[in-house]
């Protein structure tokens, strides 16, 4: 089976190379090798690689697979903590009803 290629937005990508380069900074912070952390995260280096470039074709399991083992886990809920957008749609739902 081939593989889908993902394709995103430039500003998309960025934020994701962005996400990546963090990933690989606190790896390095932690003074864990990219081969430790892959083992760690059953994954293979090159999912490891994929993930520290930005690379959009890598699971978003393996994504929380690293953040486990470098124990930044809990820090993906932070992402939708606030829902600024939503909360607006919701509310002006609610003053529609009325």
């Amino acid at each position: 089976m081939r593989s889908k290629k993902h394709i995103l937005f430039p500003k998309q990508q960025v934020l994701l190379e962005e996400f990546g380069n963090r990933i690989a900074l606190a790896r390095k912070r932690r003074r864990l090798t990219a081969t430790q952390v892959a083992e760690r995260a059953a994954i293979d280096r090159g999912t490891l690689r994929a993930i520290e470039q930005g690379s959009p074709s890598v699971s978003i399991g393996a994504f929380i697979n690293v953040l486990k083992v470098l124990g930044l886990q809990n820090e993906i809920t932070k992402l939708l903590e606030e829902d600024p957008v939503g909360r607006k749609l919701q509310d002006l739902r609610l003053m529609n009803k009325n």
